[in-house]
């Protein structure tokens, strides 16, 4: 059985014996399009009945990197268990891969981080000669001057970037708009790939107004964004585990520590709870328990 046939069924069942609303029933075949759609992306033909355990483990690692919090990669297992539940009540399927499978803990807990000389060095790593390096660099300074997500990037408008006023409108968790600035360097960079490369470009349409774009045209993806920097981060000989979430949580702590204000990080992030932003705080406390440890003479 293919993927598409698999899922049809699979959502009939949810709507006509399970009787779920049109919501939940997209909800959950959205859950499980995203377990196909990594399978493509990484070139593994595996049906439906020869998905292993192995599998969903890297394609949950894989939500990780991308920045998905573990509330929503729980949604998401939620999802894939209902799904292989229904395959083996089909008799589709002998053993449920997911089985052994635990949602990740929703609890708090403290985002890796890149030192700035880290970042510099990340930055010093890119290719400037080739196109696609000069996007690359484009994108992770923004990232770090902006501290935006990388559904935000990925829908970033040039009408939306105010360069004169060094400041950009971005379109957020639950199509929130704010307004966050956007540093010299950043915005120099941006223009550079605007100019050298994406002005060069056979644009597809409905992506005119875009301001990343594939070499094809088309609405840069998330997962290019990933790849391009997992790529960049090893040929800097960084070790870290980093993604472009990272560069967002470094823009957080990099402010929450030269003293900037809580509530003007958080309007920054787009968080709607000054909690969310509470968690950068934690970081700062490291730093100064490290300053007391090495200063104090009574530490």
């Amino acid at each position: 059985m293919t993927w598409p046939q698999a899922i049809q069924q699979f959502e009939g069942y949810l709507k006509l014996e399970k009787s779920l609303s049109p919501n939940s029933v997209e909800a959950y075949g959205r859950d499980v399009r995203k377990f196909q759609q990594f399978l493509v992306f990484e070139r593994i033909h595996a049906r439906p009945d020869q998905t292993t355990t192995r599998l969903l483990r890297d394609f949950l690692n894989t939500l990780t990197d991308l920045g998905l919090g573990a509330t929503s990669q729980a949604r998401v297992l939620s999802g894939l268990k209902a799904f292989f539940s229904f395959l083996i009540m089909e008799d589709l399927l002998k053993i449920d891969p997911t089985d052994t499978l635990e949602a990740p803990k929703t609890g708090r807990h403290l985002p890796d981080t890149l030192s700035y000389p880290e970042v510099e060095t990340l930055l010093g790593a890119i290719d400037l000669s080739a196109d696609e390096g000069l996007r690359t660099r484009a994108v992770l300074e923004v990232l770090y001057s902006s501290g935006l997500r990388v559904s935000e990037l990925c829908g970033l408008r040039l009408s939306n970037i105010a360069s004169d006023q060094s400041f950009m409108k971005v379109l957020g968790k639950g199509n929130k708009e704010r307004l966050v600035p956007v540093g010299r360097e950043a915005l120099k960079h941006l223009n550079i790939y605007l100019s050298a490369v994406r002005g060069h470009l056979d644009i597809k349409s409905g992506s005119e107004d875009l301001a990343f774009l594939s070499q094809r045209g088309r609405p840069l993806s998330r997962i290019t964004v990933f790849t391009a920097i997992k790529k960049i981060a090893a040929l800097a000989g960084l070790r870290k585990t980093i993604s472009p979430h990272t560069l967002r949580h470094s823009f957080a702590t990099h402010l929450i520590e030269g003293g900037a204000d809580l509530r003007a990080v958080q309007e920054m992030l787009g968080h709607a709870s000054i909690t969310t932003t509470e968690i950068y705080t934690h970081l700062d406390r490291d730093y100064l328990r490290q300053v007391i440890t090495e200063f104090h003479p009574r530490s």
